[in-house]
């Protein structure tokens, strides 16, 4: 069994490897130009910003899910006892909120 190649052989070699570097050169180009690392980092960005805002929706929505079950009885009637004392105190918000407005607007 020879080692020695023959001309033909070296010279096949010589063109796989340099048709293997090209494309390895032309994958690095691709990793490395500015729109592709753009598109990455959009990626990055809105994966994050679509996590972030799906932990919101769960907190908010338990939030709200949770008033609303200290505000209704079992059977979702209104508990008069919890929503009178809430509404009375919006209404004395927004009253006090209506009264420094005109107080602001007569100056």
């Amino acid at each position: 069994m020879s080692d020695a190649r023959t001309p033909a052989d070296i010279e096949a070699d010589i063109v796989r490897r340099r048709e293997e570097l090209a494309a390895a050169l032309d994958e690095i180009a691709m990793r490395v130009h500015p729109k592709t690392i753009m598109a990455g980092a959009k990626s990055k960005v809105a994966a994050t910003v679509d996590r972030t805002a799906g932990r919101a929706y769960v907190a908010v929505n338990a939030k709200v899910s949770g008033a609303r079950a200290s505000m209704t009885d079992e059977e979702g009637a209104p508990r008069l006892e919890r929503v009178v004392p809430v509404a009375v105190v919006a209404v004395a918000v927004v009253g006090g909120l209506l009264v420094l407005s005109l107080r602001r607007r007569r100056r």
